[in-house]
């Protein structure tokens, strides 16, 4: 039965009541996080080991969290989900895309394809997406060669790596040659699962475990954390499409809604195929269906973008809008004869006019008006914005001393603001600009003289 915050508190060692240790400012809020499966009852650092032995299990969140690479900024989290639906409360580690880098490469293709990797990162609504992780594809190669390759790989990777080859001969070498870095191994399964589930216990390195059934793939998990792995991801194969989204879902529910611990690791699927196109469908469904690493060959921007943005969407919290800070933005080199234009604090929204901002190569001040989180149209249909809350906002961000003259550009999508306005204001000449921002370049270079 699961723990409540009271029997976790009552638990907790009252010789450092409220320290702060655990990063939470008191020990009922660390409590609360601890009934919630938000955090592990051993992240207390002052737990007796009595305390620890009594309440760890009952207490850990019913999925691993899993980190692959070494410790710092550098690692992928992955795992620690707590509801099968995001609407529920939301989803919490998003997946790394894992992007291989074939064994019949030379060692210069695989450098050159390795800094197309590295090179692999967005910049979508104020936030950097990309692929996180290098797949090292070791098939063929000896010990020796496999060592060779990742440790030339690992030395100028950003992202962690992934160690893949069904010879645990290979992997063995290659794990050794940069076991400081944590590789992810990828994978035990088969006559070669308890070879390779020693090679990840003795390099202390996250394992993938694969296995063709859910039965076979909790005794193989089970296998490997008897062995002293600690970091397991379960092995889909994502071109069995419909298959994988049964497997992977009621493994999910399994360990979530029964706590079945032995399948309460994050899943990796492999949707590697030679169709850019179907790679990139199979990777976005599986993003959405419950992915924690997936595994693809393309490395093309209009492959990934879906792809990543997907992610990106999913993996928002839906119980916080997505803003930026409502205040005056300066876009370019600006000066006293620059447009001036409002629009609201919801992020895509800003962000969107700020990139067609800068392809106009026009400097810019654009004053955005909290409106809560909601876009222009939203938001006037739910009363968070009016003439007057635009007015106030131009008001108490001055903008009337950044410029000369009094013309204010507004949403197209708001023509019935230009009156009023002009009437209850000093921008005397408020000028309807286009319904989307992308027309926003063709706009100022027509419109601003």
């Amino acid at each position: 039965m699961p723990l409540t915050a009271m029997q976790v508190y009552k638990n907790l060692p009252k010789s450092h009541a409220n320290c702060g240790d655990c990063g939470f400012p008191t020990c009922m809020a660390f409590a609360m996080q601890v009934a919630a499966k938000q955090k592990a009852i051993t992240d207390c650092p002052h737990l007796s080991e009595e305390s620890k032995g009594a309440m760890a299990d009952a207490s850990a969140p019913p999925m691993k969290l899993v980190r692959i690479g070494p410790p710092g900024e550098a690692g992928v989290e992955i795992g620690q989900e707590t509801v099968m639906f995001r609407h529920e409360e939301k989803f919490r580690k998003p997946p790394a895309l894992a992007v291989t880098i074939a064994a019949s490469l030379s060692d210069e293709e695989a450098l050159a394809r390795l800094e197309r990797i590295n090179a692999a990162v967005f910049t979508r609504v104020g936030e950097e997406i990309g692929v996180r992780l290098a797949a090292v594809d070791l098939e063929g190669l000896s010990a020796g060669a496999a060592a060779a390759r990742v440790k030339a790989l690992a030395g100028k990777s950003r992202a962690p790596l992934v160690l893949m080859s069904a010879s645990p001969a290979a992997l063995a070498g290659a794990a050794k040659a940069v076991a400081d870095r944590k590789p992810l191994i990828y994978r035990a399964s088969g006559s070669d699962a308890e070879a390779v589930i020693g090679i990840a216990a003795e390099n202390k390195c996250p394992l993938a475990v694969h296995a063709d059934s859910l039965e076979a793939l909790a005794d193989l998990a089970k296998a490997a954390k008897d062995r002293g792995v600690e970091d397991i991801l379960l092995s889909f194969d994502g071109r069995d499409t419909a298959r994988s989204i049964r497997e992977i879902t009621r493994a999910r529910r399994a360990a979530l809604k029964k706590g079945f611990r032995a399948l309460g690791y994050p899943a990796m699927v492999d949707v590697a195929v030679d169709d850019p196109l179907k790679e990139t469908v199979l990777a976005g469904t599986f993003a959405a269906k419950y992915a924690g690493v997936i595994l693809l060959n393309g490395l093309d921007g209009a492959e990934l973008l879906p792809v990543l943005t997907t992610i990106q969407n999913i993996y928002t919290d839906p119980q916080v809008p997505n803003t930026v800070e409502a205040k005056l933005y300066e876009i370019g080199n600006v000066n006293e004869n620059s447009p001036v234009m409002f629009t609201t604090n919801f992020s895509l929204t800003y962000f969107c006019v700020e990139g067609e901002v800068e392809r106009s190569k026009m400097p810019s001040y654009v004053c955005v008006v909290d409106t809560e989180g909601l876009g222009v149209l939203n938001a006037y249909a739910g009363d968070k914005l009016s003439p007057e809350k635009v007015v106030k906002t131009l008001q108490a961000q001055k903008v009337a001393d950044r410029v000369r003259h009094r013309k204010l550009i507004i949403p197209g999508l708001l023509p019935s603001f230009r009156a009023e306005i002009e009437d209850i204001s000093e921008w005397k000449e408020v000028i309807i600009g286009p319904e989307n921002a992308s027309g926003i370049p063709a706009f100022l270079t027509a419109n601003w003289k």
